[in-house]
This record gives C-alpha cells, structure tokens and sequence, in this order.
C-alpha cells in the first residue's frame, strides 16, 4: 500500500512538472497585461508605451496596458505579489515603491528581493526641478531665497506619498534647510497641470514627463540631478555645479513580474524584452524623453535592485522621511 501511495505522489509531481513544462512551452496563447501603477501621462507609463509596440511583436500576442494607479505604485505592486505567476500579468517597476516605499515603512507589505521575478531593466535617468514659468526665481539659488521668505507659499508637488518625486522634495527640504510642505499627487501628469497653474511652486520628476511643458515655455527648469548636463537640457545646470550636490539622484525602470514565475517563462521574457531594447526606434525614443537604454537581465537587475536598497537606506533614514 505504502509503495502504491509513493508512486502515486511521484506520479503526481511528474504530471505537474510535465504539465508546468506544456505551459511554458505553449506560453504565450492569449494577451499579456502591463501594469502600469501610475495614473496615463507619467514617467512610466511613457517606459511601458515604449516597450509595447517591440513587446508585442516578440511575443506575437497583444500587450495590453492596465492602469493600476494608487499609493504611489504601492498599490500595483503589492497586488502583483498575489497575482498568478503564469507570464500573463507583467508590471513596469522603477525606484519609489520597489526601494524607496519599503525603506520608509516599518512594516512593509512586501520584500523587493524576495517577493518578485524580475524580468530585467529597461532604462534609467537623472531627473529634473521645475518651477512655473511665471515663478520669480530663475536658478536654484533664487528659489531657496524665496522658500526662505515666502514660507507660507512654498510648497512641492509629487506623484504620490513615497515616489522618488516625493523623496527628491525631502532631499531639497533637507539640503537647503527649508520647509516647503509635500502635496502628493495621484502621479505625476495631475501634478504638472497644477504646477503650470501656480497651485504648487515646484516638482522634481523625469525629463519625460516635464520636458514638453519647459519647451513649450509653461515651466522653467532650475537643475538636473545627473552627475552631467544632460542632452535635454544643455543649458540648465546640474545639482552639483548649483551648489547642491546632495541633490544628485538617478531613478530606474525594469519589467518584473509575479513571485514563483518558472525560470523558463522568465528567461523568455526576459529575451523578448532584450529584442525589444535592441530596436534602435526604441532607444531612440527612451532618448527623446530625456532617459536611455539601460539592459541588465534577470539576475543582474536582481542583484542590482538589492544593492539600490543598500544604497537608499542611509539617504533616507537621514532625510527623516517616513510613511508610517
């Protein structure tokens, strides 16, 4: 009986495993999902509508964006730990609620390292500040002497509590001794549209999404947080040259997917995204909106992401900044 009652449970496990293999073999057989945690309009809904186009020819399936906007991302990606790992369901990650959210929480909804697959990066970029175009202060030596006199006007817009928008306001509060008071946002686009109206005096957010509007001469760009000038912005300074060098910041964007996704479905992802990347029109889009290319496969950008949570904590737990 007993020998019996072991070669059904061997059985079974060969089955599943057989089964596991058909699927992975079978995927991809219907549209995958693209979870995007942000609201139409912002730094990461402009990665996923990059990609789509590549993805889906790779795949030879639809690519179907999904807005899931909320908590600062916080929302998409904690409902992600719960989805089914079947390669249907993919999210577009960055920086605020894989590193930065977690670090300012006590208790977190989920660990980055270990809850996750992740896929691979897409891109990476600095960022840039911004004021309305009607604002007095023309540099960011200008604006901190505003802040200092107008305290009962000052004020920094983000694209939610916890984004790295969120965090590069604190940075400045920090670095500059000021008290300008956070107003969050549902992402980043609502952010802008009160900006360019006056409601806020300031926000620090990617060139993708800030850009159109310093071109059009709606906002005016007081520094870059890359290391360089950038080539969106030949002309605006970088944190470090304006005298803030504790300023200077990068964020990141990758594709990630459920926790428990098979390494064959993930390897396959993961080289539909690397034929994606290769497309010289999508590296050339990632460049016009101010970002670049920035290939790290499965499990670099693992390992990557492990030590972007090593490197933020002291940052944070020195600016104060807590969701708690």
């Amino acid at each position: 009986m007993k020998r019996r009652s072991s070669l059904a449970l061997a059985a079974a496990v060969l089955s599943g495993l057989h089964g596991s293999r058909v699927a992975a073999q079978a995927w991809p057989a219907k549209p995958i999902k693209l979870i995007v945690g942000f609201p139409p309009g912002g730094g990461i809904d402009i990665v996923a509508r990059n990609l789509q186009p590549g993805l889906q020819e790779a795949l030879g399936q639809p690519v179907v964006i999904d807005y899931k906007p909320g908590a600062g991302g916080l929302l998409a990606a904690t409902e992600l730990v719960r989805t089914a790992a079947d390669g249907y369901t993919l999210l577009v990650a960055n920086i605020g609620p894989f590193v930065l959210t977690p670090l300012m929480k006590r208790s977190r909804p989920f660990e980055p390292t270990r809850d996750f697959t992740w896929i691979g990066q897409t891109s990476g970029s600095g960022f840039v500040a911004a004021v309305p175009a009607q604002h007095p202060a023309g540099t960011l030596k200008e604006f901190v002497e505003w802040a200092r006199t107008h305290a009962d006007k000052s004020s920094y817009a983000s694209g939610g509590v916890g984004s790295i928008t969120h965090l590069n306001g604190e940075m400045l509060n920090q670095a500059a001794g000021l008290k300008l008071v956070h107003v969050p946002y549902k992402g980043s686009a609502p952010a802008v549209q009160d900006l360019i109206g006056g409601q806020v005096q300031l926000l620090v957010d990617v060139a993708s999404v800030l850009a159109p509007q310093i071109q059009a001469g709606k906002l005016r760009a007081l520094y870059v947080t890359d290391p360089q000038r950038t080539a969106a912005f030949p002309a605006v300074p970088t944190a470090r040259e304006a005298g803030y060098p504790a300023l200077e910041a990068t964020g990141w964007q990758g594709l990630v997917a459920p926790p428990g996704l098979p390494r064959e479905l993930q390897m396959k992802v993961a080289a539909a995204l690397k034929a994606t990347l290769a497309r010289p029109e999508v590296r050339q889009r990632f460049e016009q909106t101010g970002s670049k290319v920035i290939e790290r496969g499965p499990d670099e950008f693992a390992a990557f992401v492990a030590a972007e949570l090593q490197r933020w904590e002291p940052a944070i737990k020195a600016s104060g900044a807590t969701l708690d």
